[in-house]
């Protein structure tokens, strides 16, 4: 079994998943892959966007107005049919569906006068390239067609092969204005000797297509009127057949967009391969027919790619498409990778993640949840918490999906211990139960009141007041979130490596508020211009400190010559990452 499945990753699963799975250097984007029973870090999941092709200036542009048209169009039809002898259905499709061409030749005749007498004049003198017109009406704009004009012909009766494989595609029932499409995607069809294309078209009604069927599907998939594509077609419809759908149902599927139709067989054989069979597999189709004819079976491929990297094996993998939900299957794909990342967001464990979408993949497609960042807002909750809920129950996830009325979530029994101790030691402290400074500083807290307290501690035993200290955080609550050696390791640097006195934090409390790093920039920076006899040597450490950096530079850095050039140094010296 498990050879069978390796054989099938190699030859069909890597052959397509590579073009939509992409690896991307993202620190914060981390994928998990499950794999021989350990856990791999791999980079964020990216799927493929259609480009979309810049129009021409002329085609943007093209307006004719009615009344000129109409001129301009008999005239051309006159021209094509009664001068250059094409037939009269030819001459009057080509006249009257090319807009972009007639705008053209109006351009180069007197549009004041007889508009239609003009252009007769002008063709009489000026022959034009009659590839230009029909290639025009077949379809194709422009920027489509340029390629494909002949280098020596301009005349169409010069290349009567073109001529005659167009008229079979026109008499057997197709679209003159959709024929570009096929000479676009299939040029060779149009190169076919007398008869080849006619017997090409009716070998299609030898599996039972009727021929309004068979219009449709060329029109779709011009390729397979070239080479052997048809015969990969017909594996597909002989399948379908054998699971019991019928060419009705076939044709419903057709939508216009191209299908390769080698891609779909490969996708049932797989898939049978996994232990479908072939009425379970027509059964599932049916319910999702997007599982086969989306992109020609790209995404359901790029569905089993996603699985694999968390380590399904071949039963897990009949279990999810046994297990798919009646949506399309493109939404199923996107809710798995949204959930994917919507866990990465709330930065759950590798582990975790992968556990649950190796346990609930069926889930996770069937979840279109709401932005991260806004849930966390509305369950009132932070990552660590909604983390733990999520892997106690994953089920949760449905109750925050999109149109989804999500409450908040019950304050967790830790959470209001902790609440309860940094009230206690906010009380301890002098500030008075419920005000506005109280609740100021609950909310800017981060950790146990414990921790707090031990913070508190440290500047106490510093050598500061205890009172100074408490009236101090009521202004400043955000200093007791830094650990107990980050702020002796910053007073230890004023006192001992500034030369500063302890009670400069006194009138200078949110000292301890910036980094070491900027701390010694400033002063190495006004240290440098103050010898430089270039800043006032009085100035108070709040200002070297406090101020923004655009304000420092304009007032102190820039004034001096060299100011800048020293300022990157210290840069260097101080930051060398």
């Amino acid at each position: 079994m498990n050879n069978h499945l390796k054989k099938l990753r190699t030859q069909v699963i890597l052959k397509w998943v590579a073009s939509d799975y992409v690896l991307n250097n993202s620190k914060a984007s981390k994928a998990i892959l499950w794999a021989s029973g350990t856990f791999h870090i791999a980079e964020k999941v990216r799927f493929y966007a259609t480009k979309r092709v810049a129009k021409s200036k002329l085609e943007e542009e093209c307006h004719i107005p009615r009344a000129v048209r109409k001129e301009a169009q008999a005239a051309l039809l006159e021209y094509l049919h009664s001068t250059r002898s094409l037939q009269f259905m030819d001459a009057e499709h080509m006249s009257k569906n090319s807009p972009f061409f007639l705008s053209k030749l109006l351009e180069r005749v007197d549009t004041v006068t007889d508009i239609r007498h003009s252009i007769t004049r002008f063709l009489r003198y000026h022959p034009i390239n009659e590839f230009e017109p029909f290639f025009e009406s077949m379809g194709l704009k422009p920027s489509q067609y340029l390629a494909f004009l002949p280098r020596d012909l301009i005349f169409l009766n010069d290349d009567q092969r073109l001529l005659d494989n167009f008229h079979v595609l026109c008499n057997y029932g197709i679209s003159r204005n959709k024929i570009g499409r096929i000479f676009a995607e299939a040029p060779e069809v149009f190169r076919y000797d007398p008869g080849g294309l006619d017997l090409k078209l009716r070998s299609f009604h030898g599996v039972g297509l009727d021929q309004s069927t068979v219009v449709k599907l060329v029109s779709t998939s011009p390729h397979l009127l070239i080479g052997s594509v048809h015969k990969e077609f017909f594996e597909v419809v002989e399948k379908l057949k054998r699971m019991g759908l019928e060419y009705s149902w076939i044709e419903e599927q057709l939508n216009g967009n191209p299908i390769n139709w080698s891609h779909l067989f490969e996708l049932m054989c797989f898939l049978n391969g996994l232990g479908l069979t072939d009425e379970q597999l027509g059964k599932l189709i049916c319910q999702v027919p997007g599982l086969l004819f989306e992109c020609s079976g790209r995404t359901s491929f790029s569905l089993v790619g996603f699985l694999l990297k968390f380590g399904f094996e071949k039963p897990e993998l009949l279990d999810v498409f046994l297990n798919l939900p009646q949506i399309p299957i493109t939404t199923f794909v996107l809710n798995m990778r949204q959930c994917y990342q919507f866990l990465i967001e709330i930065e759950m464990s590798v582990l975790d993640i992968g556990s649950i979408v190796h346990s609930y993949p069926t889930l996770l497609g069937s979840c279109a949840l709401k932005k991260a960042t806004s849930l966390l807002s509305i369950l009132n909750t932070g990552k660590k918490r909604l983390c733990s809920v999520i892997k106690q129950n994953p089920e949760f996830l449905r109750n925050l999906v999109r149109g989804a009325k999500v409450e908040r979530l019950p304050i967790a029994e830790e959470e209001l211990r902790s609440k309860m101790m940094k009230t206690k030691f906010l009380l301890d402290l002098g500030f008075a139960e419920n005000s506005s400074e109280m609740e100021k500083a609950l909310k800017v807290f981060r950790g146990k009141g414990v921790e707090l307290q031990e913070r508190f501690d440290c500047l106490v035993n510093a050598g500061l007041d205890q009172k100074h200290v408490a009236s101090v955080l009521k202004i400043y609550p955000q200093i007791l979130n830094q650990r107990k050696e980050v702020l002796d390791a910053k007073i230890d640097f004023l006192v001992n490596k500034l030369g500063y006195p302890l009670s400069t934090l006194v009138s200078f409390p949110s000292y301890l508020n910036y980094t070491i790093p900027r701390i010694r920039l400033r002063l190495s920076m006004y240290n440098w211009l103050r010898d430089q006899g270039k800043v006032d040597t009085t100035l108070a450490l709040s200002t070297i400190i406090a101020s923004s950096e655009k304000l420092f530079m304009k007032t102190y850095v820039c004034p001096h010559p060299k100011g800048l050039e020293v300022w990157q140094d210290l840069k260097r010296e101080i930051y060398p990452d």
